[in-house]
């Protein structure tokens, strides 16, 4: 009664938003399993199965694996690590020596239970690990495990190397568990998860249990590199380091240390963004001391936005004072909206110097440098930065920027689930599936179920919309893939593929877990278009969905077709644009790769380089938002790799670029023709004889305000497949460009190989990258500047 006490209050005493409902759903479920005395395992087991289509044999092979199948017994005595690695392993998948693949992926899940084990649990490529997040099930390494970690993304062989390329190990989730080290010595290093990741990677919903013993040797994360990422939702107990890490660029969002000797120790990185952190009773915070300088790569930057600390000895622990050199941005540190109680040295050096002693809220501080006009000239400094205004529709109630951890429909039985393939879809990669998914959308808006994609390829001839009240959800990345050779072949009249919404649309949309590609070329491909206003904050979103155009099997878009060298070539010109989010539109993204592929994931070890010609990245047109950017990547895009143009209220952390390694042959715009609608850049500007000009833009920014980007990595590592400019930083002379916006703030920008950082509409320099050299990467700590 107490419980359905709490449901009425919540019906009858809130507006009813998208949260209300889902909290309202959420206790009804749990409400019906309290009563039948159980705690509901999730749906995976009662919906459909998919395939794989391009695999040798689509409808022998098994996508989805549940452990208890493979004969574990999860009663927290047994040792399951047998069982569980062959029901990760079986089928043939990709593992020691296969590269990558992405015909063989798996679903394993969980269901509730303690899974005892004494090796690791080996990830192989393209897997999703996923427990029942209504009662989360444990692993327990057992008091005699040897290994890595008990989950290992990526394990070593035994002369010391991967079984996959760090920065090319995309396509991994871990969720939902308990990961428990306590029974091993306390004295041991032992690690809960290895996670040597790139993009298109999750952890989520993870608790890590360690010893709390003095001296303890315990980890819950452990990473040297790679090219990521995305974690959220964390809990961390005891051990020496909550997480010791290192890799390029990464997005950490909600994660809760307690009891942890150091909560985050940073080995290196080049931008590393943590938001909604709660750091408690712990020696240090973050360690972010490891030593870099004007050629080593330390640490890079940190960014901590929206988090506290508390009970804790030292906050942030840097390096020694920065060297007389100006131009050494290494250790660039970013605090904005910190809460420190109880912190006897909210920022420290290394040798014990404090650097900031203070409790309450940090609205804003910065050790880096600072660029506060027009000028092009930066300041080194350490010490608070201007408060700044932030639009009220991206914040929560207490003021932080609004967060929406993904939706997993836990407690919905698997009844609530409708099929696509219930509709008449295939998905296998060659029949024309576009009426039966809108057939399945159409017949599942606002009446409670899930529009479901069993994992499979599933081509569209013409466009499909999704109107308001419509939740999707796929299986290991569903792919929809824009076929045919008519609807999206016009690169001047350009077609979407997905629809979200129309013009003018208001209500909520949820897509969870797809894969957005193309099946040769399409250049009049908008993959997807998005014009739903939110009905509710956060209520219109995408979460775990990536874009692909090319480097797999079946896209017909590989080694054999567009090899690098070719120049351009009609049948490579991969789509018009990967998102394009309109003037209407507003919506909550959240780890998205927007991806035009340089490598062909299905060439395995050999990965064969190839170029493929995609118009646009991201393009955002909102003209009143809010739009979230969590965690997004765009890559290797024609135009720009993110456009902003005439839009308000936009707030974007840890976004991730890479220009084309093929540029310039041919010169941006080629092939595309610039489009006035789209506002594409032309590149007249760009001389003959200046190579390094005419190469897409990591962000362009034109008639914009209330635009807040907190943490950027934008990287050129080629000038046509050649890398030697990176040996003297030019390989692209402008990475952003500005003009005509007002409150734009930009706060931990980081460039590779980019002469100009930041330009005013090509005509001046805003901030030069010889200025700000950090290691491998330049950095600028906060562009205030107005332009």
């Amino acid at each position: 009664m107490k419980a359905a006490t709490i449901l009425v209050v919540i019906i009858f005493g809130a507006a009813v938003d998208a949260k209300t409902v889902q909290i309202n759903e959420t206790l009804t479920n749990w409400i019906d399993a309290a009563e039948n005395g159980i705690l509901a395992e999730m749906w995976f087991d009662g919906v459909p199965r998919g395939i794989s289509a391009f695999h040798p044999s689509p409808s022998g092979y098994q996508v989805y694996r549940n452990v208890m199948h493979f004969g574990c017994r999860g009663d927290g005595v047994t040792d399951d690590t047998t069982c569980i690695n062959l029901a990760i392993s079986s089928g043939g998948r990709c593992g020691e020596g296969c590269g990558s693949s992405t015909v063989t992926p798996a679903l394993i899940y969980f269901p509730s239970g303690s899974y005892v084990v004494s090796s690791p649990i080996i990830m192989y490529y393209y897997s999703q690990l996923v427990g029942n997040a209504n009662n989360p099930p444990r692993i327990i390494a057992a008091p005699h495990f040897s290994g890595m970690a008990i989950f290992d993304s990526n394990p070593y062989d035994n002369y010391g190397n991967n079984w996959f390329t760090n920065q090319n190990n995309f396509f991994r989730q871990v969720r939902n568990f308990v990961i428990d080290t306590t029974r091993t010595p306390s004295g041991s290093s032992t690690t809960g998860v290895h996670w040597q990741v790139a993009q298109a990677t999750s952890l989520v919903n993870l608790e890590f249990v360690m010893s709390t013993q003095p001296g303890t040797g315990h980890q819950g994360i452990w990473m040297e590199n790679g090219s990521g990422g995305f974690m959220s939702d964390l809990k961390f107990h005891g051990g020496r380091f909550g997480m010791w890490v290192g890799n390029q660029q990464f997005l950490s969002l909600d994660l809760e240390f307690n009891n942890c000797d150091t909560a985050i120790y940073m080995n290196w990185n080049w931008q590393w963004t943590f938001k909604n952190i709660r750091i408690t009773n712990s020696r240090i915070g973050i360690d972010m001391s490891a030593t870099g300088g004007t050629v080593s790569s330390g640490v890079g930057s940190i960014l901590l936005m929206d988090s506290t600390i508390t009970n804790t000895q030292v906050g942030i622990l840097l390096r020694n004072n920065p060297p007389p050199n100006r131009d050494d941005v290494s250790g660039t540190l970013l605090l904005d909206n910190v809460q420190v109680n109880g912190v006897a040295t909210a920022v420290q050096n290394i040798d014990g110097a404090p650097v900031l002693q203070y409790n309450g809220i940090i609205s804003s501080w910065g050790r880096g440098s600072r660029y506060q006009d027009g000028s092009g000239v930066g300041t080194y400094t350490t010490g608070f930065l201007p408060n700044i205004s932030k639009s009220a529709s991206l914040l929560d109630a207490q003021g932080r920027f609004f967060r929406r951890t993904r939706p997993q429909y836990e407690t919905l039985p698997a009844s609530q689930f409708d099929s696509v393939k219930a509709h008449g879809a295939t998905g296998n990669g060659v029949t024309d599936d576009s009426d039966a998914v809108q057939a399945t959308i159409n017949a599942n808006v606002n009446n409670g179920r899930i529009v479901y994609f069993p994992a499979g390829t599933y081509v569209l001839f013409k466009t499909v919309i999704i109107p308001p009240g419509v939740r999707i959800i796929g299986e290991v990345w569903s792919v929809i893939m824009a076929g045919g050779n008519a609807v999206f072949q016009d690169e001047m009249n350009p077609r979407p593929v997905f629809k979200v919404g129309e013009p003018g649309q208001h209500g909520n949309v949820e897509i969870t877990d797809l894969m957005f590609a193309t099946k040769g070329a399409q250049p009049g491909a908008i993959l997807v278009q998005w014009n739903i206003r939110q009905g509710s904050q956060g209520g219109a979103g995408m979460w775990d969905s990536h874009f692909r155009v090319g480097g797999t099997t079946g896209s017909n878009l590989q080694v054999p077709q567009c090899p690098k060298g070719q120049g351009a070539v009609r049948h490579c010109q991969g789509v018009h644009t990967l998102l394009h989010i309109s003037a209407t539109g507003s919506g909550y993204f959240e780890n998205v790769w927007a991806w035009t592929a340089d490598h062909d994931l299905d060439n395995h070890l050999a990965q064969g380089q190839i170029s493929i010609y995609t118009g646009r990245g991201v393009v955002v047109e909102s003209l009143d938002g809010p739009v979230w950017l969590y965690g997004t990547q765009s890559e290797h895009n024609v135009f720009s790799q993110y456009q902003l143009t005439g839009t308000r209220n936009i707030f974007m952390t840890m976004i991730q670029s890479e220009t084309p390694y093929w540029q310039p042959a041919p010169r941006a715009p080629a092939p595309f023709t610039p489009n006035p609608v789209f506002s594409d850049p032309t590149y007249s500007h760009c001389t003959a004889a200046d190579f390094r000009c005419p190469l897409s833009y990591a962000l362009i920014a034109k008639r914009c305000s209330n635009i807040y980007l907190y943490g950027a990595g934008m990287y050129n590592f080629f000038n046509n497949y050649d890398q030697t400019c990176l040996n003297t930083e030019d390989c692209q002379r402008n990475m952003v460009t500005l003009a005509n916006n007002s409150n734009f703030y930009m706060y931990n920008i980081n460039t590779k190989a980019s002469i100009n950082m930041v330009v005013h509409d090509n005509d001046r320099v805003l901030a030069l990258g010889a200025h700000n050299v950090n290691g491998f990467c330049q950095t600028v700590n906060a562009f205030t500047a107005q332009l």
